[in-house]
């Protein structure tokens, strides 16, 4: 079964960026949609963005414009490129199967913005 590793989050301030990777552990080749979410403190787990197998591209309206996600299926990463941070942005990111998580939680990256 496929594990997923969530890193690259951090400590960044506002209007800062950061770039998060999603490493699998077998092919996402096949996997249609991934997506990453986010979990804030407090608050339930969230999608904030996915990515079909053909490449296209959805985003929550929170990020729109922020955030981009790619995928490289040779290297079996998704990816999750963050700029104009703001504190709002502060969660747990997590990446996992879309529209349902068929793969067991990491432990996600924390991201932290903050000045």
């Amino acid at each position: 079964q496929v594990q997923l590793v969530e890193s690259g989050g951090g400590l960044v301030q506002p209007g800062g960026s950061l770039r998060l990777s999603c490493a699998a552990s077998g092919s996402i080749f096949s996997i249609n949609i991934m997506g990453w979410y986010r979990q804030a403190p407090g608050k339930q787990r969230e999608l904030v963005a996915r990515i079909f197998r053909d490449g296209n591209t959805n985003y929550a309206d929170s990020v729109k414009g922020r955030f981009t996600i790619s995928r490289d299926n040779a290297k079996n990463t998704v990816y999750l490129q963050m700029n104009s941070l703001k504190p709002e942005d502060t969660a747990v990111y997590y990446c996992n199967t879309h529209p349902v998580p068929r793969v067991g939680w990491g432990q996600g990256t924390q991201v932290t913005v903050s000045s």
